[in-house]
Formats: C-alpha cells, sequence, structure tokens
C-alpha cells in the first residue's frame, strides 16, 4: 500500500511499531492536535488487542514529585494530583 493510500491510524500504528513516540510527537509526525493523537492511540489500541501486538503505555510523570499513577494512561493531565504541579511529561506509546 502507498503511504498516500494509508489512514491516519494505520500511519499512526506504523510509527508506533517504529519507535516509542508521544502525543505531542505524533501530532507533529501527522500533523493533528496532541489530543486528537491520543484519541487515534485509543482506536489503534483495539485494533491491536487480539493479535500478537500490544500497545505499552509509559504513564505520565509529575515532574515535581515523581506521580505516575494515573487512572487513565491514556490521557494528557494538566496537573499532578499530588503536588498541584503543571509540570508533567507526556505519555509514551510504543507497539511491540
Amino acid at each position: 500500500m502507498r503511504k498516500a493510500d494509508e489512514t491516519t491510524r494505520q500511519r499512526l500504528a506504523d510509527a508506533l511499531r517504529d519507535e516509542p513516540a508521544t502525543p505531542s510527537e505524533l501530532a507533529v509526525l501527522l500533523d493533528l492536535t496532541p489530543h486528537a493523537a491520543v484519541r487515534n492511540v485509543e482506536h489503534v489500541s483495539r485494533s491491536v488487542d487480539g493479535t500478537d501486538e500490544q500497545l505499552l503505555v509509559a504513564p505520565p510523570t509529575c515532574r515535581d514529585c515523581g506521580f505516575d499513577d494515573y487512572d487513565d494512561l491514556l490521557n494528557l493531565p494538566s496537573r499532578c494530583p499530588e503536588c498541584k504541579s503543571e509540570s508533567i511529561d507526556e505519555p509514551t506509546f510504543t507497539i511491540e
């Protein structure tokens, strides 16, 4: 299949098979917003479910206190629930 014929989600899945990426990195690569990239990752996670592949997620992490026990890993938190800092590293996604 030619690259021009691939859907955004196919390109996103291919990118995550190549190397881990954050929502911001995916947004730049695919010309999306970071939130749209996360929504597309959610769909891709369902696509790989039941196959020999899996979506792996490194959780968002607070740069100030190290908190990383977020309830929803497919999310872009705006602040830390522990220390209320807005200095949060984005989650990182990969497909293996």
